[in-house]
């Protein structure tokens, strides 16, 4: 009876995930992206929204570079608690639940950081709020990765991944403009009314069909599939009839332990240094940079938050792009070849000095721009290389690392600018460039094209 029950459930799971395969982009899936997309899009502002306040701290609260360093970093370690625990959560009680939480704590901090009174009080702020912005991500990227098909996925998703840069290019923008008119809490004010916003609208959003199927809820994901087919057919587009897949659900739950067993032991080290890598680069510089420009070139605040603003804002084209040409191009390749092309300024400003604002301006913004479509695109590939059951614990752990070498990054520049010459930051993060390029060429896979069940049974 088990057995016949089994095979009732295995035919179920493989027809309702080929109907959610076979869907085109449609008005709740557009939605879906647009309401976690703005979420993400906060979240991007309230990471960086740091780098365009320390500059003004620096000089009001006389704080060291080490200080700096602790308090950018500090945000980045509560990221890091944030994803483990709710990639964890997220598992057991759903996408959205995790999401709504998350999308909360970082927003009642944003609200706390703008009543800090010492460098200790943003500290602690920062810490708590990067509970939630750690937390919102890896579970938004599962959740969206879910609902699409494989033909489509690559470039639906990195649409909705843009929102994260632009968040960081809006934070330029608004930090050069506010920052010096209405003091640093403008920023603080900013990354918390939109977010409060964002909370109702995702109440009306469904829950992952893929997450519910997982853990044997074939009803509930087939109305959902069956609602989202149903707008389809009202906007006049023919379904083509589902391809058969050849997959059945896993019955067992899904544990932390799989990330090193089989397939995925050599996956999750290989996403780990990934992660760990490209972001220890570009939040060591998108943190520091505007604080460089002001503290060891001298320059006037307005050009320094200007400088910052240009560099992320290079960042989103190169992401746009990324987005475009990486289901072309493939994961493994691209990864490898923004990994080098990094190398390269790097190198230029090692052997010109760094002497000049101009010149670490430019060079360090191609770096950064090509380091970006890595970072922006990671959780895309991080979903490809999980099953549902552990895709969001995977993604979460992952970028776990994101946060560790986000951390790290900040408080390496802080200690090379206090005791030596930048030119060593720029050595260390061409180190790092090289790192990254030899472990995609020695371990990463290649997934575009691939369907989720097929790539991680």
């Amino acid at each position: 009876m088990a057995d016949i029950r089994h095979v009732g459930e295995d035919l179920r799971f493989e027809t309702i995930t080929a109907r959610l395969e076979r869907l085109p982009l449609s008005r709740p899936l557009i939605w879906a992206r647009l309401v976690v997309g703005s979420a993400t899009l906060f979240d991007g502002f309230t990471t960086l929204a740091i780098a365009y306040v320390m500059p003004v701290l620096s000089h009001d609260w006389t704080l060291s570079p080490a200080d700096v360093g602790l308090i950018i970093s500090s945000g980045y370690i509560g990221q890091l608690i944030g994803a483990l625990f709710f990639g964890w959560l997220a598992e057991r009680k759903g996408r959205l639940p995790c999401i709504l939480y998350t999308v909360a704590i970082y927003t009642v901090m944003s609200v706390l950081c703008i009543f800090a009174w010492n460098s200790t009080s943003l500290l602690v702020f920062r810490f708590l709020q990067g509970i939630g912005t750690g937390g919102e991500v890896p579970v938004a990227s599962a959740y969206i990765n879910e609902f699409v098909g494989a033909k489509r996925r690559g470039r639906f998703f990195l649409f909705y991944e843009v929102l994260f840069p632009v968040g960081l290019m809006a934070s330029g923008l608004i930090g050069y403009f506010l920052v010096p008119l209405y003091g640093w809490q403008s920023m603080f004010i900013i990354g918390a009314v939109p977010a409060v916003l964002t909370v109702p609208l995702q109440f009306f959003l469904p829950e992952s069909p893929r997450w519910l199927l997982s853990h044997g809820r074939f009803d509930a994901a087939e109305a959902i599939v069956s609602r989202m087919e149903r707008d389809v057919e009202r906007s006049h587009i023919l379904l083509p009839d589902p391809v058969p897949l050849s997959v059945a659900p896993v019955r067992e739950k899904g544990s932390w332990r799989e990330l090193f067993q089989g397939i995925y032991r050599r996956r999750t080290f290989m996403i780990w240094a990934l992660w760990a890598s490209a972001y220890m680069i570009n939040n060591g510089l998108v943190t520091w940079l505007p604080t460089l420009y002001k503290t060891v070139f001298q320059m006037p605040l307005k050009t320094s938050l200007a400088f910052g603003f240009a560099t992320t804002f290079v960042a989103v084209i190169a992401s746009v792009v990324c987005a475009l040409y990486i289901d072309k191009v493939g994961r493994r390749r691209w990864y490898m070849a923004a990994f080098s092309l990094a190398i390269v300024p790097f190198s230029v400003l090692m052997l010109l000095g760094a002497s000049s604002a101009m010149v670490v301006f430019l060079l360090a913004t191609l770096s950064f721009a090509c380091i970006q479509t890595i970072c922006f695109s990671l959780y895309l590939y991080s979903a490809e290389l999980y099953p549902t059951r552990i895709r969001a614990i995977g993604a979460g752990v992952g970028s776990a690392w994101l946060r560790l070498g986000s951390a790290l990054g900040p408080t390496i520049v802080g200690l090379i600018v206090a005791h030596a010459s930048i030119v060593w930051v720029f050595v260390t993060f061409a180190a790092v460039a090289a790192f990254g390029a030899v472990v995609c060429w020695r371990f990463a896979i290649e997934t575009r094209g691939g369907i989720l069940e097929k790539l991680s049974p």
